[in-house]
């Protein structure tokens, strides 16, 4: 039988180049973010809980009739060792979100997706309101992204800095479908990664668009930041390795893009997690 010689392709199997220059390969994720049972440090004593109790039991309800309405659970006046504990058990889940205003709104998606804290902060950064919620995204969100937003996007071209080439299509290509969308329906997504873009383009898109109030940092395998622009329905998205290297960058009209938003299989998941952990803490 005669032997055959396969060749061999990949990182280190090719001879260097008489440049000295070597192939150079993207690092790939090394790490998924997984589920894993909270760690409670607070002395587990019934009688000191009863105001933790009460709120999780609420929580576990309104995660068994999802998608059914339901009130949001004010944290505010739990005293010190039941914030503790909630704050142990919650845990911070892959999404979390900034809201700018006349006072700052900080949202974390616990452990248990679709599970969301909100926290009102006022001048002093102290905590005035503390809430959770149960939903594929915060009512929040929903509603003040684009308070006083554009309804299109400016499309005069009289004085175009140097170097845009390529940016002024995808205006008219956005207020078309800025136009068209409504809420629920498919998100509009422009991939600039794919789009012969020049620095000057990407700046002009965003002064173009301008900046909202909105950022929401997804982190999974590496890390997505959305930012709502001052456009209304228009999102800046832009995925990151675990590298910190952009990978892809994109342009979404959307309510809010899919990548934030938990599902409802997540929520029912969450469900059954959170009845796992009463047993065992509760």
């Amino acid at each position: 039988m005669t032997s055959i010689t396969l060749p061999i392709f990949g990182q280190g199997s090719q001879p260097a180049e008489e440049d000295g220059v070597e192939l150079e390969y993207l690092p790939m994720p090394e790490e998924m973010a997984t589920y894993r049972m909270p760690t409670i440090s607070v002395d587990l004593n019934a009688t000191d809980l009863a105001q933790a109790k009460t709120a999780l039991q609420q929580l576990e309800q309104d995660l068994a009739s999802y998608p059914a309405s339901s009130q949001t659970i004010d944290l505010i006046s739990l005293d010190h060792t039941n914030r503790q504990f909630v704050d142990e058990l919650l845990g911070e889940g892959e999404v979390s979100m900034l809201c700018n205003g006349t006072q700052t709104l900080r949202i974390q998606e616990s452990v248990l997706a679709g599970v969301w804290r909100s926290q009102r902060l006022d001048a002093q950064k102290q905590i005035v309101t503390d809430i959770l919620e149960v939903g594929i995204i915060p009512q929040t969100i929903l509603q003040t992204a684009f308070n006083n937003a554009a309804e299109s996007i400016s499309t005069d071209m009289s004085a175009l800095p140097d170097g845009v080439m390529n940016a002024p299509p995808l205006l008219a290509e956005l207020n078309a479908k800025i136009a068209e969308y409504q809420p629920g329906a498919e998100a509009h997504i422009i991939n600039l990664s794919l789009l012969p873009q020049t620095e000057q383009d990407l700046a002009f898109l965003e002064q173009r668009l301008g900046r909202g109030g909105v950022t929401i940092l997804s982190r999974g395998y590496g890390n997505c930041r959305i930012d709502a622009t001052a456009t209304r329905n228009v999102w800046w998205v832009r995925y990151f390795n675990s590298q910190d290297t952009l990978i892809l960058n994109t342009l979404e009209v959307s309510e809010v893009p899919n990548v934030a938003c938990a599902s409802a299989e997540d929520i029912a998941d969450s469900h059954q997690r959170l009845q796992e952990i009463l047993q065992v803490y509760l």
